[in-house]
C-alpha cells in the first residue's frame, strides 16, 4: 500500500485529506509543519507528499527544499495543496521540487486527479 504524507497546519484539513486518501487506499501520515514532516520522512519516506504552503515554523516552500536535499528525498511526487494561487507562487513552487499544485478547497475527484497526473495512482 502506498503511503501519502499530508502536510498543514490545519487539522480539519489534515483529516479531510486523511479520509479522501484512506478511501483511495492509501496509507496516510500527518504532519502539522515542515519541521514534524523533515521528522516523518526520516522515519519513512512516503510514495507521495499533500503540502500545504503557508505552516508555523517551516513553510512548505523550506520544506520542499530540504526534502529535495535529503538522502532518497527526490523520490517523493510532492503536490502542493493551497490558497497561495498567483502564478509567482506556483513558479517558486515548482521550482522548489513541487510535481503537481493544487488549490483549497479541494475535494477528492481533484486529489485524484494530480495524483493520476503524476503517476501516483
Amino acid at each position: 500500500m502506498k503511503q501519502i504524507l499530508v502536510v498543514d497546519d490545519s487539522a480539519v484539513i489534515r483529516k479531510v485529506a486523511r479520509r479522501i486518501l484512506e478511501g483511495m487506499q492509501f496509507s496516510t501520515v500527518e504532519a502539522e509543519n515542515g519541521r514534524k514532516a523533515l521528522v516523518a520522512c526520516e522515519q519513512a519516506m512516503p510514495d507521495a507528499i499533500l503540502l500545504d504552503w503557508n505552516m508555523p515554523e517551516m513553510d512548505g516552500v523550506e520544506f520542499l527544499r530540504a526534502l529535495r536535499k535529503m538522502p532518497g528525498g527526490a523520490g517523493p511526487k510532492v503536490v502542493f495543496c493551497t490558497t497561495e494561487n498567483e502564478a509567482s507562487h506556483i513558479a517558486l513552487a515548482m521550482d522548489a521540487g513541487a510535481d503537481e499544485y493544487i488549490m483549497k478547497p479541494f475535494d477528492q475527484h481533484v486529489v485524484r486527479s494530480k495524483l493520476e497526473d503524476i503517476g501516483v495512482i
